[in-house]
C-alpha cells in the first residue's frame, strides 16, 4: 500500500519547477504560438539620448555625470540609442506625439508593512507622475500610520472593503491622468518606468494598454524576468492570445477614458480581474504595447491571492467563460476559447482532486475516478488517478505532509516554506 501511495503522490503533487520559466497553458487543439518572442517590432522606436560632445581642453575636466541611459547601456552591453525597444502590433497610420500624463494608483488592503516601499518607488520616478492615488479598501492593520509620512504627497481615498477590483476602480475614478498606472502595494517600480511608458505612449498613441518586463523576486532574490522562457508578449494576434492566456504583465498603465468606457474592472471577479479587463478591452478594439526592459519588481508571496492555486485557476475558468460570450468573437476565436476552457477545467479538476485527497474529503474517490475517465488528461495522470481512487487514505496522509512544507507561487512554481520564512508578509493583491 505504501508503494502504491508513493506512486499516486507523483501525480497528485505538481512537478517541482525550477524558477526558470513561466508557462502558458498547453492547448493541444489550438496551441499558443511559440514563434512570437520578446522581439522588436518593425515599428520600434529607439530611445533618444543626448551624446557627449568631444572637448579639446588641455586641463583635466571634472567627471561628467553618468546618465541613466548610459548606465542602462553599460548594464546590457549595447549602444545608447539601441537600448529601449517597444513591442506592439504594427501601426496603422499613427503619428507620434507628446508623452501623456500618468496617475499611479495603488489599491491597499492590509499592507501597512510593505506599502511604504511601493510609494517611495512611485515618488522617485525620473518622469514624475501627475499624482499617486492610494485607495484604502477597508484596512484594519494600521495603514493610516504607515501612510502618515506621505499624506501631503499622495491622493488618499478610503472605502469599505469590496475587493481588489473595487479598490482599483475607485482609485481610477479619483485619478486625473490620461493613463492610470497600476502598482500593487507590495511591488516596486524602477525609477525609469514611467519615463519608458511615456516614450512608448508618445511613439504609439494608438495603444490603450502599456506594460514593461519585470523581475520576479522571491525572498529578496531576483529569480528571473517575467517575459522569459515559455512566457512571451504577444505582438501578432492579440485577440487570439488573450483568449488563451493573460500575456499582459499586471503592473500595466491603462488609458483612463478607455478603462472607464468598458466599465472598469469587474468587481464580481476576484482572482483574475486584470485578465478579464484586458480581454474586454482587446476584444473591443484596444491594442497593447510593452517596453522590453525589466522596470519593476514583482514579488512572489504565499500570502498573495495568486498563491491559492485552485481558486486562481477557478478564476481563469470564470474569466474565460465570460469571454466566450463576447459578441465580437469569430467562429475560430470561439474554438480558441473553448480549447482554453477545457485546459483550465482539467487543471482545476486535478487541483481539486489533490485537495480532496489531502483533506480526506468524502468525494475524493469520486473526483479521482472522474480524472481517470477524462481522456483529455495524459495517460499517466489517468492511471495514477485510478490508483488514488483505490487508496485515498494512505495517499492523503503523504500528501498532507508534502503540502505542509510547500506552497505554489505564480504559474505553478513550487516553493519550500522554509525559504519564505524570513520574507516580509505582504498581503492583499491578486495576480492575473
Amino acid at each position: 500500500m505504501a508503494v502504491l501511495a508513493v506512486l499516486v503522490m507523483l501525480v497528485l503533487m505538481p512537478t517541482p519547477r525550477k524558477l526558470d520559466g513561466l508557462r502558458s497553458p498547453k492547448l493541444p487543439e489550438m496551441p499558443v504560438r511559440s514563434d512570437v518572442r520578446m522581439r522588436v517590432d518593425a515599428t520600434s522606436v529607439p530611445m533618444k539620448c543626448r551624446r557627449a560632445r568631444p572637448t579639446h581642453a588641455r586641463t583635466v575636466a571634472a567627471p561628467r555625470p553618468v546618465s541613466a541611459a548610459a548606465v542602462r547601456a553599460r548594464r546590457y552591453g549595447g549602444r545608447l540609442d539601441e537600448m529601449r525597444r517597444f513591442l506592439a502590433p504594427p501601426a496603422q497610420n499613427v503619428t507620434s506625439g507628446a508623452a501623456p500624463s500618468f496617475s499611479i494608483v495603488i489599491a491597499a488592503y492590509q499592507v501597512a508593512d510593505v506599502i511604504g516601499e511601493a510609494i517611495d518607488s512611485a515618488l522617485a520616478q525620473t518622469a514624475a507622475p501627475l499624482e499617486v492615488v492610494v485607495c484604502d479598501d477597508g484596512s484594519t492593520d494600521g495603514l493610516d500610520a504607515a501612510l502618515g509620512p506621505y499624506r501631503d504627497r499622495i491622493v488618499f481615498v478610503r472605502k469599505e472593503n469590496g475587493g481588489e477590483a473595487s479598490a482599483k476602480n475607485t482609485a481610477a475614478r479619483a485619478a486625473s491622468g490620461e493613463f492610470v498606472a497600476i502598482l500593487d502595494a507590495d511591488d516596486v517600480y524602477f525609477p525609469e518606468r514611467l519615463e519608458a511608458l511615456g516614450e512608448l505612449a508618445a511613439a504609439r498613441p494608438d495603444l490603450d494598454i502599456l506594460t514593461t518586463d519585470a523581475y520576479l523576486e522571491l525572498d529578496g532574490v531576483r529569480r528571473r524576468r517575467v517575459y522569459e522562457g515559455g512566457w512571451t508578449f504577444e505582438v501578432e494576434d492579440q485577440r487570439r492570445a488573450i483568449l488563451q492566456r493573460n500575456f499582459v504583465f499586471g503592473l500595466a498603465a491603462v488609458r483612463r477614458a478607455r478603462l472607464l468606457e468598458v466599465g472598469g474592472f469587474d468587481e464580481a471577479i476576484r482572482w483574475t480581474t486584470d485578465w478579464d479587463c484586458w480581454a474586454r478591452m482587446i476584444l473591443g478594439g484596444s491594442a497593447v504595447g510593452a517596453v522590453a526592459e525589466p522596470l519593476a519588481l514583482y514579488r512572489l508571496r504565499e500570502s498573495s491571492l495568486s498563491a491559492d492555486r485552485a481558486k486562481l485557476v477557478g478564476g481563469r475558468v470564470q474569466t474565460l467563460t465570460k469571454a466566450s460570450t463576447h459578441p465580437s468573437l469569430s467562429e475560430a476565436e470561439r474554438a480558441v476559447v473553448a480549447a482554453s476552457l477545457a485546459t483550465e477545467r482539467r487543471e482545476l479538476a486535478l487541483l481539486e482532486l489533490r485537495r480532496a485527497v489531502a483533506d480526506g474529503a468524502a468525494d475524493a474517490r469520486r473526483r479521482a475516478v472522474a480524472v481517470a475517465r477524462d481522456a483529455g488528461h495524459p495517460r499517466a495522470t489517468r492511471l495514477k488517478a485510478a490508483l488514488a481512487a483505490a487508496s485515498p487514505r494512505v495517499t492523503g496522509r503523504l500528501l498532507r505532509r508534502r503540502l505542509e512544507g510547500r506552497w505554489t507561487a505564480a504559474s505553478g512554481i513550487e516553493v519550500a516554506r522554509e525559504a519564505e520564512a524570513s520574507a516580509p508578509s505582504g498581503r492583499g493583491r491578486a495576480r492575473p
